[in-house]
């Protein structure tokens, strides 16, 4: 057990955008071995951004790096813009991987990363749970959101760890129109989607997204959700194979995620950007 404060490396960074302050921030700890989990956890709620993350050294021999996930509340399994900070936070301090792609273990187990020379992209993990989202629950969900059933085209769990219910709107406008009612949502992950239409929205982004999480705020740029939300539109040959999500409009972000299925898999690009260094004492 450690005793006293000891001094620890320390980034965040902006994820899912290449400019400052834009997309989604994280905080990552560095060489957090000696912490324990009550301390990664009262640090977590002490930064009170949606997620921070510690670097530790892997378990799993096939592991470039083991993550800790922690939001102010609780620990997750799996989340997405957490892996790609992460893995850029990992890289900028001096790791390099084993092999050719970077391995990360989580709690949700080995995630795959690819580094080109333009961002970084995950391997979508499989879902934990797909398919038609049961009656009740999605009338929940439609009155949280402050819809009718009119106004939904289709809906599905899109779960790969977190929690997340997706539901796909018909347009941008309709996306960007909703107030949710959080007390009516409140213990539901609700996701929101639905097409650009070019001519009147441009051709920077095919699909506006929007993340309401269970506690009760909007996510500005969300990994997870667009993995899954990427398998069912893809897997429904509802979108291309290639597409960009744009997310947080509402929030004054200018969130980017860029989806690719190669072969078989799904993965989920977007740019990092490091807006804070130094060194943080827990």
């Amino acid at each position: 057990m450690r005793h006293g404060t000891t001094k620890f490396s320390f980034q965040q960074v902006d994820v899912f955008s290449s400019r400052a302050l834009l997309g989604n921030p994280l905080a990552v700890v560095i060489g957090a071995d000696s912490l324990t989990a009550s301390e990664m956890a009262a640090f977590a709620s002490w930064t009170n951004l949606s997620e921070t993350t510690f670097l530790l050294q892997p378990k799993s021999a096939d592991a470039d790096y083991r993550v800790r996930i922690f939001t102010p509340v609780a620990e997750l399994p799996f989340a997405g813009h957490p892996t790609l900070g992460s893995c850029h936070v990992w890289l900028s301090s001096g790791g390099r991987p084993k092999n050719g792609d970077i391995i990360q273990e989580c709690e949700a187990g080995l995630i795959r990363i690819r580094h080109d020379k333009k961002r970084l992209a995950f391997e979508a993990p499989e879902l934990r749970r797909s398919g038609p989202v049961e009656l009740d629950t999605l009338t929940r969900a439609i009155k949280g959101l402050r819809l009718t059933a009119d106004d939904i085209v289709d809906a599905n769990w899109v779960d790969n760890g977190p929690g997340w219910l997706a539901v796909l709107l018909r347009s941008k406008a309709d996306v960007l129109a909703l107030r949710p009612d959080f007390a009516v949502l409140s213990g539901l992950r609700v996701g929101v989607v639905a097409p650009w239409d070019p001519m009147k929205d441009g051709r920077d982004a095919d699909f506006e997204v929007r993340a309401f999480t269970a506690a009760g705020f909007e996510d500005p740029v969300t990994g997870s959700l667009n993995a899954g939300i990427a398998q069912w539109l893809i897997g429904s040959r509802i979108a291309p194979s290639s597409y960009i999500a744009s997310q947080g409009t509402v929030l004054r972000r200018e969130g980017r995620v860029h989806v690719q299925k190669i072969e078989d898999q799904i993965w989920i690009g977007g740019d990092v950007t490091t807006c804070i260094e130094g060194v943080a004492a827990i």
